[in-house]
């Protein structure tokens, strides 16, 4: 297998986002976000870890700019911080931050590299937090306008756009579990903050396709095959369930198929109390690529003391399955299934992978950071991406998580994903093992 495989217009490249490598905070007219506030809480980020300093990607943006070329990627997909530009989430503008984008998209097309847009990567600002966050009424209208604005500034030379990265991924855990910011809890918070984020969406690609010619437009779902644990009555309803939320309920409504309510009466209710026909109209939007983001399937039996969704993961170690540093099952049979499910609604265009990765604990031998099972993980996921391919499925790119170890959220700093390694103390990077894989993978 070799890049070339893919074809000659597949897009390649790396994803990151602003809080997790950015740094500078608090500087040049920055605003703080939810994850400034939330890290500064006792014990829920790892080793009490911040992102104050991140990878201070901010003052280092050409040194990383240059290694994603190094690499031989052709895409450098990166965030836009909200409070960056809005400090207060609207309103008055901060010029340094939009100075700052204009300058990371103008290195891009310099190393002739493609750059690709993430409006929404999980740092709402922490004004608009006080305000209610996504379970606002307001937060529609706040959103449209830092949207609008992104692509007036920024849309004469940047036509890669995702909306929303991962939104069951950042309501689930930052509203109903409270393990990410804002550390809300509930599943009132948690409805509320998803219809709001559907409905953003769609707005905010309506925006794009309007303010920006030429647009490329997706947005990016977090994604796993769920599995039942046996074949019981039991297990295969907890799976159904456990896909509906995961997997179906940001993503149909974008179809125009509205929320998944067949499958579970609890989805049913929240759709008669929280959203109108009115609202499946505004959800749905054409994308141009759908983004897949996929790092393990779940393995899922019944469990009748879990609220609500009565269902519990059956985690890989106690299953003795292959897994990575964070626990999470290598299953690249898993990841071809999940694309096929995916790509099996007919209103879906193309597919885009714009994560996929591993965190392992890498070593170090003879000077060189030896991280060869990122390398087998690598080759079999793509391996199973390129059957998924060769099947018909129409895939257009795939971003590798990530191009440098960076702050991993919840994890803090403690677990490492990147192709680069990032020495913390002194900001040094040193290009890993599967740094070079990836450069002797993309120049055939």
């Amino acid at each position: 297998m070799q890049s070339s495989d893919f074809g000659n217009d597949f897009l390649w490249g790396v994803a990151t986002a602003a809080a997790q490598i950015e740094g500078a905070a608090n500087d040049y007219g920055k605003g703080p976000s939810i994850w400034d506030t939330f890290s500064k809480r006792t014990g829920k980020i790892k080793k009490g870890h911040q992102p104050t300093l991140a990878c201070d990607f901010y003052h280092r943006y050409l040194e990383d700019i240059a290694l994603v070329k190094t690499l031989g990627f052709k895409v450098f997909r990166f965030s836009i911080a909200w409070a960056r530009i809005f400090p207060l989430g609207h309103g008055s503008i901060n010029p340094e931050g939009v100075a700052f984008y204009h300058r990371v998209i103008d290195e891009c097309l310099m190393q002739d590299l493609v750059p690709m847009v993430t409006l929404y990567h999980w740092d709402l600002p922490e004004a608009l937090s006080k305000e209610g966050g996504w379970t606002a009424f307001g937060i529609n209208s706040w959103f449209n306008e830092y949207v609008t604005f992104c692509a007036k500034e920024y849309g004469d030379k940047v036509k890669q756009w995702i909306v929303i990265n991962e939104p069951f991924g950042f309501t689930s855990l930052g509203y109903m579990l409270g393990v990410h910011a804002p550390g809300q809890t509930g599943v009132n918070n948690f409805f509320d903050a998803a219809l709001h984020t559907a409905i953003a969406q769609a707005d905010g690609a309506k925006i794009l396709r309007a303010e920006v010619s030429s647009a490329v437009i997706g947005t990016a779902f977090s994604c796993s095959e769920v599995v039942p644990y046996t074949q019981s009555a039991q297990d295969l309803l907890a799976a159904k369930r456990t896909d509906a939320l995961m997997n179906r309920f940001f993503f149909e409504p974008v179809l125009g198929l509205g929320f998944p309510t067949s499958d579970w009466e609890v989805l049913e209710k929240f759709a008669i109390s929280h959203s109108t026909w009115r609202h499946q109209e505004r959800m749905k939007f054409d994308f141009d690529f759908i983004g897949l983001q996929n790092y393990f399937p779940l393995v899922i039996r019944y469990n009748a003391f879990i609220p609500i969704l009565q269902a519990w993961e059956a985690k890989a170690k106690n299953r003795k399955v292959p897994h990575t540093a964070m626990g999470w099952e290598i299953n690249a049979d898993s990841f071809y299934r999940i694309i096929k499910q995916f790509a099996s609604y007919p209103q879906v265009k193309s597919i885009m992978v714009t994560e996929n990765g591993a965190a392992f604990h890498d070593k170090v031998i003879d000077g060189k950071i030896d991280d060869r099972e990122r390398i087998e993980y690598f080759e079999a996921y793509l391996s199973a991406m390129l059957k998924a391919k060769n099947e018909g499925i129409n895939i257009t790119g795939y971003l590798a998580w990530t191009l440098m170890d960076n702050f991993e959220w919840a994890e803090g700093y403690q677990a490492r994903f990147g192709l680069v390694h990032n020495d913390f103390k002194t900001q040094q990077r040193t290009i890993k093992q599967s740094g070079y894989w990836w450069q002797q993978f993309l120049s055939k």
